[in-house]
Protein backbone atom coordinates (compact mmCIF):
# COMPACT_ATOMS: atom_id res chain seq x y z
CA UNK A 1 0.00 0.00 0.00
CA UNK A 2 1.62 3.05 -0.89
CA UNK A 3 0.47 6.66 0.97
CA UNK A 4 0.87 10.26 0.04
CA UNK A 5 0.97 13.51 1.23
CA UNK A 6 0.47 16.51 -0.76
CA UNK A 7 1.48 19.89 0.41
CA UNK A 8 2.26 23.20 -1.34
CA UNK A 9 5.69 22.38 -2.13
CA UNK A 10 6.24 18.73 -2.00
CA UNK A 11 4.99 15.14 -2.04
CA UNK A 12 5.33 12.84 0.94
CA UNK A 13 5.05 8.95 -0.33
CA UNK A 14 5.05 6.33 2.39
CA UNK A 15 5.41 2.92 2.16
CA UNK A 16 6.18 -0.37 4.18
CA UNK A 17 8.03 2.20 6.92
CA UNK A 18 9.37 3.83 4.45
CA UNK A 19 9.35 7.67 3.42
CA UNK A 20 10.05 9.45 -0.06
CA UNK A 21 9.89 12.93 -0.65
CA UNK A 22 9.70 14.83 -3.72
CA UNK A 23 9.13 18.25 -5.25
CA UNK A 24 5.23 18.72 -5.74
CA UNK A 25 6.09 20.94 -8.93
CA UNK A 26 7.65 18.53 -10.89
CA UNK A 27 6.65 14.92 -9.68
CA UNK A 28 4.96 13.01 -12.23
CA UNK A 29 2.41 11.02 -10.98
CA UNK A 30 2.10 8.77 -14.48
CA UNK A 31 5.73 7.57 -12.23
CA UNK A 32 3.64 5.34 -10.33
CA UNK A 33 1.91 2.32 -11.47
CA UNK A 34 0.28 0.73 -8.26
CA UNK A 35 -2.83 2.06 -6.64
CA UNK A 36 -1.56 5.40 -4.70
CA UNK A 37 -3.69 6.10 -1.66
CA UNK A 38 -3.41 10.23 -1.22
CA UNK A 39 -4.27 13.31 0.52
CA UNK A 40 -3.79 16.75 -1.28
CA UNK A 41 -4.14 20.59 0.02
CA UNK A 42 -2.28 21.36 -3.62
CA UNK A 43 -4.89 23.19 -5.83
CA UNK A 44 -2.47 22.51 -8.74
CA UNK A 45 -1.37 18.68 -8.55
CA UNK A 46 -5.12 17.41 -7.46
CA UNK A 47 -5.64 18.79 -11.31
CA UNK A 48 -2.95 16.80 -12.53
CA UNK A 49 -3.45 13.61 -10.73
CA UNK A 50 -7.24 13.70 -12.11
CA UNK A 51 -6.30 11.86 -15.07
CA UNK A 52 -4.45 9.06 -13.24
CA UNK A 53 -7.58 6.12 -12.10
CA UNK A 54 -4.77 4.83 -9.48
CA UNK A 55 -4.39 8.05 -7.23
CA UNK A 56 -7.29 7.42 -4.99
CA UNK A 57 -8.31 10.60 -3.20
CA UNK A 58 -9.15 9.76 0.53
CA UNK A 59 -11.16 13.87 1.01
CA UNK A 60 -14.17 11.33 -0.70
CA UNK A 61 -13.94 8.40 2.11
CA UNK A 62 -13.91 11.05 5.02
CA UNK A 63 -17.36 10.87 7.18
CA UNK A 64 -17.06 15.36 7.19
CA UNK A 65 -20.50 15.52 9.35
CA UNK A 66 -18.23 14.61 11.94
CA UNK A 67 -15.94 17.47 11.26
CA UNK A 68 -16.69 20.78 9.51
CA UNK A 69 -16.46 21.96 5.75
CA UNK A 70 -13.70 23.77 5.46
CA UNK A 71 -11.27 21.84 7.68
CA UNK A 72 -7.91 20.84 6.27
CA UNK A 73 -7.76 17.08 4.97
CA UNK A 74 -4.09 17.09 7.09
CA UNK A 75 -5.77 17.74 10.21
CA UNK A 76 -8.75 15.22 9.75
CA UNK A 77 -5.86 12.63 8.84
CA UNK A 78 -3.87 12.92 12.40
CA UNK A 79 -7.51 12.70 13.87
CA UNK A 80 -8.75 10.00 12.51
CA UNK A 81 -5.46 8.30 13.35
CA UNK A 82 -6.43 9.07 17.67
CA UNK A 83 -9.06 7.77 19.52
CA UNK A 84 -8.72 9.86 22.12
CA UNK A 85 -6.57 12.62 23.10
CA UNK A 86 -5.34 16.24 21.92
CA UNK A 87 -3.43 16.42 18.64
CA UNK A 88 -0.58 19.19 18.35
CA UNK A 89 0.55 19.38 14.58
CA UNK A 90 3.12 21.95 14.56
CA UNK A 91 4.07 22.96 11.33
CA UNK A 92 3.67 26.42 9.15
CA UNK A 93 0.45 26.72 11.28
CA UNK A 94 0.53 25.05 14.79
CA UNK A 95 -2.98 22.92 14.79
CA UNK A 96 -4.57 21.61 18.17
CA UNK A 97 -6.99 19.40 17.89
CA UNK A 98 -9.55 17.32 20.43
CA UNK A 99 -11.00 13.42 19.95
CA UNK A 100 -12.98 12.02 22.51
CA UNK A 101 -13.86 8.22 21.71
CA UNK A 102 -13.32 8.69 18.12
CA UNK A 103 -15.19 11.71 18.09
CA UNK A 104 -14.09 15.33 16.49
CA UNK A 105 -14.59 17.74 19.70
CA UNK A 106 -13.04 20.82 18.01
CA UNK A 107 -9.61 22.26 18.14
CA UNK A 108 -7.94 25.70 17.38
CA UNK A 109 -4.76 27.21 14.93
CA UNK A 110 -1.90 28.85 16.06
CA UNK A 111 0.69 30.99 14.09
CA UNK A 112 4.22 27.98 13.99
CA UNK A 113 6.66 28.80 15.61
CA UNK A 114 8.65 30.29 12.77
CA UNK A 115 6.00 32.85 11.52
CA UNK A 116 5.54 33.87 15.48
CA UNK A 117 9.28 34.52 15.30
CA UNK A 118 8.49 36.57 11.87
CA UNK A 119 6.05 38.15 13.26
CA UNK A 120 7.19 39.39 16.48
CA UNK A 121 10.11 40.53 14.37
CA UNK A 122 7.79 42.64 11.96
CA UNK A 123 6.50 44.72 15.03
CA UNK A 124 10.04 45.89 15.83
CA UNK A 125 13.71 45.07 14.78
CA UNK A 126 14.22 44.84 18.80
CA UNK A 127 12.44 41.89 19.10
CA UNK A 128 14.31 40.06 16.32
CA UNK A 129 15.87 37.86 18.45
CA UNK A 130 16.16 34.00 18.46
CA UNK A 131 13.88 31.97 20.82
CA UNK A 132 14.83 30.11 24.19
CA UNK A 133 13.42 26.69 23.92
CA UNK A 134 15.16 26.02 27.72
CA UNK A 135 13.41 28.90 28.88
CA UNK A 136 10.96 28.04 32.08
CA UNK A 137 7.30 29.12 31.08
CA UNK A 138 6.12 29.10 34.58
CA UNK A 139 8.59 32.40 35.30
CA UNK A 140 8.70 35.69 34.41
CA UNK A 141 11.36 37.10 31.85
CA UNK A 142 14.23 38.95 32.51
CA UNK A 143 15.69 39.57 28.94
CA UNK A 144 14.25 39.91 24.93
CA UNK A 145 14.72 36.26 23.71
CA UNK A 146 12.90 34.73 26.88
CA UNK A 147 10.32 37.18 27.07
CA UNK A 148 8.54 36.65 23.37
CA UNK A 149 9.52 32.70 24.18
CA UNK A 150 7.12 33.03 27.34
CA UNK A 151 4.74 35.16 25.40
CA UNK A 152 3.53 32.96 22.81
CA UNK A 153 4.54 29.93 24.08
CA UNK A 154 3.06 29.78 27.93
CA UNK A 155 -0.36 30.53 27.22
CA UNK A 156 -0.45 28.08 23.92
CA UNK A 157 1.11 25.38 26.07
CA UNK A 158 -1.18 25.83 29.12
CA UNK A 159 -4.25 25.91 26.77
CA UNK A 160 -3.22 22.34 25.42
CA UNK A 161 -2.74 21.38 28.96
CA UNK A 162 -6.09 22.55 30.03
CA UNK A 163 -8.25 20.09 27.89
CA UNK A 164 -6.45 17.12 30.28
CA UNK A 165 -6.22 14.37 27.65
CA UNK A 166 -2.81 12.53 26.30
CA UNK A 167 -1.06 14.81 23.84
CA UNK A 168 0.38 13.44 20.44
CA UNK A 169 2.67 15.44 18.81
CA UNK A 170 3.23 15.30 14.96
CA UNK A 171 4.81 18.30 12.62
CA UNK A 172 8.46 19.29 11.39
CA UNK A 173 8.62 21.38 14.88
CA UNK A 174 6.85 18.39 17.40
CA UNK A 175 10.46 17.30 19.06
CA UNK A 176 10.94 21.28 20.21
CA UNK A 177 7.44 21.61 21.13
CA UNK A 178 7.84 17.99 23.19
CA UNK A 179 10.19 19.82 25.51
CA UNK A 180 7.17 21.33 26.81
CA UNK A 181 5.17 17.93 26.85
CA UNK A 182 7.17 15.68 28.64
CA UNK A 183 4.48 12.98 28.52
CA UNK A 184 3.07 13.56 24.81
CA UNK A 185 3.76 10.90 22.40
CA UNK A 186 5.61 12.22 19.17
CA UNK A 187 4.63 10.41 16.45
CA UNK A 188 6.05 12.21 12.72
CA UNK A 189 4.10 8.85 11.17
CA UNK A 190 0.59 10.35 12.61
CA UNK A 191 -1.02 11.41 9.22
CA UNK A 192 0.32 7.81 7.10
CA UNK A 193 -1.72 6.05 10.39
CA UNK A 194 -4.95 8.57 10.27
CA UNK A 195 -4.94 7.33 6.34
CA UNK A 196 -4.32 3.83 6.99
CA UNK A 197 -7.26 4.00 9.33
CA UNK A 198 -9.39 5.52 7.34
CA UNK A 199 -9.00 2.97 4.59
CA UNK A 200 -9.26 -0.27 7.17
CA UNK A 201 -12.48 1.54 7.61
CA UNK A 202 -13.67 0.14 4.14
CA UNK A 203 -15.24 3.20 2.87
CA UNK A 204 -12.90 4.35 -0.03
CA UNK A 205 -14.32 3.98 -3.57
Amino acid sequence: MILCDVGNTSVDLYQDGKRAKKPAESFDPASIGENVYFISVNASFNERVKAYSNWIDLRTAVMWDGYYPTMGIDRVMVCEAVEEGVIVDAGSAITVDVMCGGAYQGGFISLGLYAAREAYARLSPALDVSWNFEVDLAKMAKNTPDAVTVGFLAPLVAQIQSLGKPIYLSGGDASILSRFFPDAVVDEELIFKGMKKLIEKGRVC
